[in-house]
């Protein structure tokens, strides 16, 4: 689970919770909670989920919508999951096409320009930064 945002982060979260333990089939091992935007890649939360599934120790990550995991990327993290026999479970899964998608499509072009080095692939000389 994740909020962005300062309007009310512990009200978002607790709905979300609540919302996936109301429709877990499953025993909930672990509810991780992250603050801040999906477009960062180093989140305290996003990591341990990264750890949970690569030490083997989830079988499935649910959340209650894709961006909720990340804003970016969240096909890549599918197949990441799926090498480790994890499955993403999205309550709400976002429904593609007319003015929303389009939208989605703009936002995507855009982010990295406005975001500074996400998923960039040529290294700046001096800095730390891929790009």
């Amino acid at each position: 689970m994740r909020v962005s945002g300062s309007s009310g982060p512990e009200s978002s979260l607790a709905a979300q919770e609540e919302e996936l333990r109301a429709t877990s089939t499953g025993e909930v091992l672990k509810v991780v909670k992250d603050r801040g935007s999906g477009l960062r890649e180093n989140r305290p939360g996003l990591n341990r989920v990264l750890a949970m599934v690569s030490d083997g120790s989830v079988s499935v990550v649910r959340v209650t919508h894709e961006d909720r995991l990340a804003r970016l990327c969240v096909g890549w993290l599918k197949r990441l999951f799926a090498v480790y026999g994890v499955t993403l479970e999205v309550l709400h899964p976002k429904k593609s096409g007319g003015r929303d998608e389009l939208l989605e499509d703009l936002v995507s072009l855009v982010t990295p320009f406005a975001g500074g080095c996400t998923g960039c692939a040529v290294r700046r000389r001096g800095s730390g930064c891929w790009r």
